[in-house]
C-alpha cells in the first residue's frame, strides 16, 4: 500500500473531514479527496460513509484506521529511543497524573525541574482516567495505586493518607471538632463518593457522613476542595501533601485520616533508558526525599 496514501488516510480518519484533514497536511481538499478514493479503489472497498457533519469511518475504515493508528504508535517509539540515545535529557515528555496530585504537588515544582533541564517539553495531562503507557498515550505516570498493566517499571514514591483540615480563621469562628461526632455541627466539604478518586479517600468521606452532617459541599477535585477551605468555607477532606505548601491549614479531628494510599511512579519497559524518564524520575524521588525529610523534622520539633 502507498505509505502517502495511508498517511492522508489517517489524517483524515483522525480528523473526521477532508477539510481539517487538508489543513493539516497543507493540502487542497480536492487533493485529499482524490487520494482517499484512490485508496479505496485500490482495497475495492469503501473506507468512509459521507454526511453532512463529516466522515465516520465504515467498518472496513475502522480496520485500516485501527492499523495506521498502530503503525504512528510504533513510530513514535521508535522516534522516542532515537532522542534518546543522546546524552542530554532534551524533548518531549509526556506526564500523567491525577488532577490534584498534578494541580497541588507536582506543578509547583517543575520550576526546579526546568531550571536543570531547560531543552524539556512537559505535556502534563492532568485527569483521572488511566492512560496506556504501553499503547503510547503517555511517557511516564504518577498515580495514586500501584498499575496494573504488564510490561511496565513502577517505583513506589510514597504513601499519603486523606485527612480533615480547616483554616485558623476558620476554627476561630465556628470552633474546633473534639470528637468526629462533632463533625455534624460544621460543613463538610469533599469529594462525592460516587466521583473518581482513591477509595480510601471515599470510605473515609462515607463514613464522616455517617454523623449526621447537616451541611456539604462536594467538589470533582481536590484542587476545589482546598480553595474553598480556604476561603474559610468549612472542614475539608485533603491529602495530607498539601500541608507543607499550604501552612495556613490546620489539622482537623488528628485521630481521623483514611488509610495509606500508595503513590507509584510507572513508564514502559521500552523507554528503560531514556534519558528524559531518568531525568523526570529523579527529579521527583529527590523531591519526595526532601518533603519527607521536612515531614520528619516537623513530627520531631
Amino acid at each position: 500500500m502507498d505509505w502517502d496514501k495511508l498517511r492522508i488516510f489517517h489524517a483524515v480518519a483522525d480528523a473526521g473531514s477532508l477539510t481539517h484533514a487538508g489543513e493539516t497536511l497543507h493540502l487542497s481538499q480536492s487533493a485529499v479527496s482524490r487520494q482517499i478514493r484512490a485508496l479505496e479503489e485500490s482495497l475495492n472497498a469503501t473506507l468512509f460513509h459521507r454526511h453532512a457533519r463529516g466522515l465516520i469511518l465504515t467498518e472496513q475504515g475502522e480496520l485500516l484506521f485501527d492499523a495506521t493508528s498502530s503503525m504512528y504508535r510504533r513510530l513514535d517509539t521508535a522516534e522516542a529511543r532515537i532522542r534518546d540515545s543522546k546524552e542530554e535529557a532534551i524533548g518531549e515528555l509526556r506526564v500523567t497524573t491525577t488532577t490534584g496530585f498534578g494541580t497541588l504537588w507536582l506543578a509547583p515544582r517543575l520550576p526546579a525541574l526546568y531550571e536543570k533541564y531547560p531543552d524539556l517539553k512537559i505535556d502534563l495531562m492532568l485527569e483521572e482516567r488511566v492512560l496506556d503507557l504501553p499503547m503510547r498515550e503517555a511517557d511516564v505516570a504518577i498515580r495514586m495505586k500501584e498499575p496494573s498493566q504488564a510490561d511496565l517499571i513502577r517505583r513506589r514514591l510514597m504513601s499519603v493518607r486523606m485527612r480533615l483540615y480547616a483554616t485558623t480563621d476558620y476554627l476561630k469562628a465556628h470552633g474546633t471538632p473534639k470528637r468526629i461526632s462533632d463533625i455534624a455541627d460544621h460543613r463538610l466539604i469533599c469529594q462525592n463518593t460516587s466521583s473518581s478518586q482513591v477509595a480510601a479517600g471515599a470510605s473515609l468521606v462515607q463514613e464522616l457522613l455517617t454523623h449526621d452532617v447537616q451541611s456539604l459541599l462536594t467538589v470533582n477535585n481536590y484542587y476545589g476542595v482546598l480553595q474553598t477551605v480556604r476561603n474559610n468555607l468549612g472542614i475539608g477532606v485533603l491529602p495530607d501533601y498539601l500541608t507543607e505548601d499550604f501552612p495556613e491549614l490546620m489539622r482537623v479531628l488528628p485521630d481521623v485520616e483514611s488509610h495509606e494510599v500508595p503513590v507509584f511512579l510507572a513508564y514502559p519497559e521500552e523507554l528503560r533508558n531514556s534519558k528524559r524518564i531518568a531525568a523526570f524520575r529523579d527529579f521527583v524521588m529527590e523531591e519526595i526525599i526532601a518533603f519527607r525529610r521536612r515531614q520528619k523534622e516537623e513530627a520531631q520539633s
